[in-house]
């Protein structure tokens, strides 16, 4: 008999009862430290105290009027990321892939205003994840999730992560923008090396196009920077953000300029629940931390401590894990041939260390950005007794020579 709730997930056997910091503790009394974070979502934390005062004390005034009336706290939240990024305008949502709907919808308006409707093609990477809907799940391309949910929408074309020739090729009188992850999470944590990022800036520039970043999942100070772009010193012209911009509250918005933003006037786009008075005082709540002095730079020095301490631990266990790659805390451990990530995710639990499997057998560690060096050193310590655990298994399992 099919489950009350639908079982669409694998899940683990685990349930949380409350939480604090980095650490959440199950029902049944057994404290865990979070380096999955909710997929990378709890930003700021388990039961932040700012946070959770916030979110109290809306809730306690009005948490959803909807979009027909001004919403203060959406209004703040909108002009504070617009002064904190380069975009002009934003649009609320609830979650990544309406967020990544959204970018789309806003590509396409962009060149169909314009004079160009045929403009409607974006140029995709092997290897992206940008949501579960019909048409964020076409500009994924993963034939597994596609399965059965008819043809995919059209419009989305695919090429080779890193690749600048393929990208060029692909490029013809149909192609609206360039869509990409500054660094693929799902996909296994790959990053885009920050030159590549460039070439795409230019080359929509070159020809017409708009660069359409999806920062749900490295965006809001992840990578060490307010958004992961940043490194390599470009600018969007639209960016879908998500995940850790409420800190575990169901948020999204769309950042875009001007010359996009402008397009999307009153009707071509709405939500009921997208930026109410209670997300977005959380959203507000999230940036009062995040902004504060001082907080990304400790997030990028937390980062390069866990970055070596992982380094160390693939120079100890080379049958087990080959490498580490990643920015900020959004990092991936490349597991070798002969070891399953969701093994060794399944193997770091019981360890008591939450990680989050990803592509290309690769276990990825997203914490939240509020850890210091003693949680990094007990998740070092954490992943080095379950990765001696499977170096043991693989010796006892290999043929006697």
């Amino acid at each position: 008999m099919i489950p009350a709730l639908m079982p669409t997930y694998n899940r683990a056997d685990l349930a949380f009862e409350r939480g604090e910091g980095a650490w959440l503790w199950t029902t049944d009394g057994r404290r865990m430290l979070d380096f999955g974070s909710g997929i990378a979502t709890t930003s700021i934390g388990h039961a932040h105290p700012h946070l959770v005062r916030t979110v109290a004390e809306q809730a306690a005034k009005v948490m959803h009027v909807s979009n027909l009336y001004r919403v203060p706290q959406a209004e703040r939240l909108a002009q504070r990321l617009v002064d904190s990024s380069f975009a002009d305008s934003v649009f609320f949502c609830n979650s990544g892939a309406e967020a990544n709907e959204g970018m789309i919808k806003a590509v396409r308006k962009y060149h169909a205003e314009n004079g160009h409707p045929e403009k409607f093609h974006a140029i995709c990477f092997e290897g992206a994840f940008h949501g579960r809907t019909l048409a964020t799940l076409s500009a994924t391309g993963n034939e597994k999730y596609l399965a059965g949910f008819g043809p995919p929408v059209q419009g989305f074309e695919h090429v080779p992560f890193g690749n600048m020739n393929a990208v060029r090729d692909a490029i013809g009188p149909q192609t609206a923008a360039i869509m990409i992850e500054p660094i693929q999470g799902e996909g296994g944590v790959r990053p885009a090396d920050l030159d590549f990022l460039r070439a795409l800036r230019a080359a929509c520039d070159e020809f017409g196009l708009l660069l359409a970043l999806d920062e749900v999942q490295t965006g809001m100070g992840r990578s060490g920077k307010l958004w992961a772009h940043q490194w390599a010193g470009i600018e969007p012209d639209v960016m879908s953000a998500a995940k850790g911009i409420g800190g575990g509250f169901p948020l999204g918005a769309v950042l875009a300029k001007e010359h996009v933003a402008k397009h999307l006037k009153a009707g071509t786009h709405g939500t009921t629940y997208g930026g109410n008075p209670l997300a977005c005082s959380a959203g507000n709540a999230v940036l009062d931390v995040i902004l504060a002095d001082g907080f990304l730079d400790q997030v990028d020095a937390t980062a390069r401590y866990l970055w070596d301490g992982l380094r160390q631990l693939v120079a100890r266990h080379p049958t087990v894990v080959s490498g580490v790659r990643g920015a900020g805390l959004l990092l991936g451990l490349q597991c070798t041939p002969e070891v399953v990530n969701g093994e060794m995710q399944a193997a770091a639990v019981a360890e008591g260390l939450l990680t989050v499997a990803a592509g290309q057998n690769v276990l990825r560690l997203a914490p939240s950005l509020i850890i210091g060096r003693a949680e990094v050193d007990a998740a070092v310590e954490m992943l080095d007794r379950t990765f001696t655990k499977a170096a043991e298994r693989l010796r006892a399992a290999a043929p006697a020579k």
